[in-house]
């Protein structure tokens, strides 16, 4: 059985006589109890306190990191991969109309992506993929439009589909870098060199278009680092603490888990390692003052106290008590 809300924090607020946990008063206040979804720069700017000036600096630095075309079709793809599984479910227990179609369309979007995917392969030389033998017309040319349209249509027909609504936000937050590259041409007939020139293109729109509040950039940022295009949910958001002198601070979050099993743990643990590291990593790409250490804290009924390292990372697991 979960424990209630009171219990979770009675819990939490005896962290401050455990051995080992550097931070001063860490979760004290209700605030840092509450959970947090982590889905834009903004917010993880927000958190660290980091100011307009160093906004605009990660901005200027991630920008062009992030949209680099492998990246942007990656996380394309795994966006739709990611709905594909969940439709292919759905359409094996409770096929609709929209289900049916929307898996026909995902299809159709991940073909398409997987063949002009193909155009900026490395291990493609450039002596292997000559210029077209006629000139192609702008009426055989595809664009980013194309994919765009899909997943307007996408969007239309699992809008109303229960237990998709998350996938369809994602597709809307996609749409968002889309609609910017709408008239860039994607096509493996236009020969290398201009297939370069527009993936260069893509790159540099949307490296000047995604601004710093943008989830499209930050699941961009999530894809760059980690390979997943999903957002990030923290149960327990914590807060960054002194650490001693002026110089080192600690940023420590939690995570409540179902079983005390060390696979559970394991994946609580991983979860959490994200969450930190994709703060840090904005911490130092703003450049801010002072040592960031890193601490995260996992709450399970039953569960023996222990503390583990993963990553470089400091996890202290604490057992709940009723």
């Amino acid at each position: 059985m979960a424990a209630d809300k009171n219990t979770i924090n009675k819990n939490v607020l005896a962290l401050s006589s455990l051995e080992g946990v550097k931070c001063e008063s860490p979760f004290s206040k209700t605030s840092e109890r509450e959970p947090m979804l982590v889905d834009s720069l903004t917010k993880v700017s927000n958190f660290l306190n980091i100011s307009a000036q160093q906004r605009k600096v990660v901005r200027l630095k991630l920008g062009p990191q992030v949209t680099q075309h492998r990246k942007w079709t990656g996380s394309l793809k795994e966006v739709l991969n990611g709905l594909k599984f969940d439709l292919d479910s759905l359409n094996n227990r409770c096929p609709s109309k929209g289900t049916k179609m929307g898996r026909q369309i995902v299809y159709s979007c991940l073909k398409f992506l997987n063949e002009i995917s193909g155009s900026s392969d490395l291990e493609s030389a450039s002596w292997m993929r000559f210029a077209p033998k006629r000139a192609v017309s702008s009426s055989d040319s595809h664009k980013w439009e194309d994919v765009l349209e899909m997943f307007n249509d996408l969007i239309q027909c699992l809008r109303s589909e229960t237990g998709l609504q998350l996938r369809v936000t994602k597709l809307e937050v996609m749409k968002e870098g889309l609609a910017q590259i709408k008239n860039v041409l994607v096509d493996n007939n236009i020969g290398y060199k201009e297939a370069r020139r527009q993936e260069s293109l893509v790159q540099k729109k949307l490296s000047k278009t995604l601004g710093h509040s943008s989830r499209c950039l930050f699941t961009l940022l999530q894809y760059y680092l980690y390979g997943i295009a999903t957002d990030i949910e923290v149960d327990i958001r914590g807060g960054i603490f002194g650490v001693g002198d002026d110089n080192r601070f600690c940023l420590s979050m939690g995570s409540i888990l179902t079983s005390d099993d060390e696979k559970i743990v394991w994946g609580g643990i991983k979860q959490l390692d994200k969450v930190l590291g994709l703060f840090k990593f904005v911490w130092e790409t703003a450049e801010m003052k002072g040592l960031l250490e890193m601490q995260g804290h996992l709450w399970c009924l039953g569960a023996e106290s222990r503390k583990l390292s993963y990553r470089g990372k400091t996890f202290f697991v604490h057992g709940i008590s009723l």
